[in-house]
């Protein structure tokens, strides 16, 4: 079977959106089937293009065992509503125009969102193949937006709602990655039955136990440290500066050190405010390549997972506490809902409330006091993953899944 990938987002962009489909596509792959995703060239998350890919406006390329059709591309930092935007409808109109010939033949097309415009682009592809259309929601647009005060038109808001669920009524089925997300879908109208929960998880493989880099620590200049990371995007749903507070409470104690790794819209600001405040126990590092994460997380003492208190996040899982889970670190998690449950389950973390700046400090510093703590915490990360989480076995799930709309006819 030919299984096309339509995504706005692929390796080797970093971020949860290309991880997934690229582990879930390299598994289809190994089974046998043939496998294209049809995407941007990779400028995420600092509108940079590399010098591999720089000039072009169409390749092919094999990854993994993976064709990647990369389209004519406007690249843009990812900040600024409108240049987003308007990067975001040069896909939807690109994969259609360039990545048409690459899905010939394809038994089901799978749309990525967000974003919204690459699911349209696959929705006209699909009409123009006659092959079944799977949305894969990982985040609910346009709602995030709207209880973030990110759009506040309510004509555009509810436009954006219309064409969200147009989509999903298209479909032949909706993937959502938490139940929350399928819950609120369903809510809204949309047939319970085109609706299936396929979670993000680890590549074990990828992601394992090791001893800490004293190469990487004393880079760094944290060699003797209690290393508090954050890695990930440096973006408006994560609270980071909730977290610059908490740094702040305990910048008192001397063997603290709190790492940022990562990009994003909010950085610039984070790093002023650090420096305004004078906060010599904050260290700012670029983001990383994924194959040079891992050094990260195993040289931290902890990890922190936070999140916004917004209503709409109960529903959203970070899918790096998955990799942490697996590489065995303890995690102090500020969020509620479904990812506190798993975490929760897990007993691999100490959970606080959502930007509550004390309960945060009082979880760190507890961890920095209790060695034999954070032994038994990270000990329980890594069988919970494998047992619930191992993206390999995820990926046979949705292949089932695949194999079976691939013999239907398009919504």
């Amino acid at each position: 079977m030919k299984i096309g990938l339509v995504s706005h987002y692929f390796w080797p962009e970093l971020g949860a959106p290309s991880a997934r489909l690229l582990e879930m596509g390299r598994v289809w792959a190994a089974r046998g089937h043939e496998v294209v995703a049809v995407t941007n060239f990779p400028n995420h998350p600092t509108g940079v293009v590399p010098a591999d890919y720089a000039g072009r406006s169409f390749m092919l390329e094999r990854v993994q065992g993976i064709t990647v059709a990369r389209c004519r591309t406007y690249a843009t930092p990812n900040r600024g509503f409108v240049k987003k935007t308007l990067g975001h409808l040069n896909f939807m109109l690109q994969s259609v125009l360039q990545g048409h010939a690459s899905l010939a033949g394809a038994g089901v097309l799978v749309a990525s969102s967000p974003t919204l415009f690459a699911a349209v682009g696959a929705w006209w592809l699909a009409r123009r193949l006659r092959a079944p259309l799977v949305i894969e929601v990982r985040d609910l647009w346009p709602g995030i937006f709207s209880e973030l005060g990110v759009i506040r038109q309510r004509w555009l808001i509810r436009a954006l709602e219309g064409l969200e669920m147009f989509l999903y009524r298209q479909s032949t089925a909706v993937v959502t990655v938490t139940r929350g997300f399928a819950t609120d879908i369903a809510g809204r109208g949309v047939d319970p039955g085109k609706l299936h929960v396929i979670p993000n998880g680890v590549d074990l493989e990828a992601f394992t136990p090791g001893p800490a880099s004293p190469e990487l620590l004393e880079r760094l200049g944290l060699a003797g440290k209690f290393v508090v990371l954050y890695c990930g995007a440096h973006g408006i749903s994560h609270a980071l500066s909730r977290i610059l507070e908490v740094a702040e409470a305990l910048r008192g104690d001397p063997r603290l050190r709190f790492l940022f790794v990562g990009e994003g819209s909010e950085k610039e600001g984070l790093q002023a405010a650090a420096r305004a405040r004078d906060l010599t126990n904050v260290l700012f590092h670029a983001a990383v390549e994924r194959e040079r994460v891992l050094a990260f997380y195993r040289s931290a003492d902890v990890c922190l997972v936070p999140l916004r208190d917004v209503p709409l996040f109960r529903t959203f899982i970070p899918s790096k506490m998955f990799e942490i889970l697996a590489c065995g670190r303890p995690i102090v998690a500020a969020l509620a809902g479904e990812a506190a449950e798993i975490l929760a389950a897990s007993g691999a973390a100490l959970l606080a409330p959502p930007e509550d700046v004390r309960a945060i400090a009082e979880a760190v510093t507890r961890l920095a006091a209790e060695p034999a703590l954070c032994a038994e915490l990270a000990a329980r990360g890594r069988p919970f993953v494998a047992l619930h989480y191992d993206r390999g076995a995820l990926a046979d799930r949705y292949l089932s899944l695949l194999e079976d709309l691939a013999g239907r006819k398009p919504a």
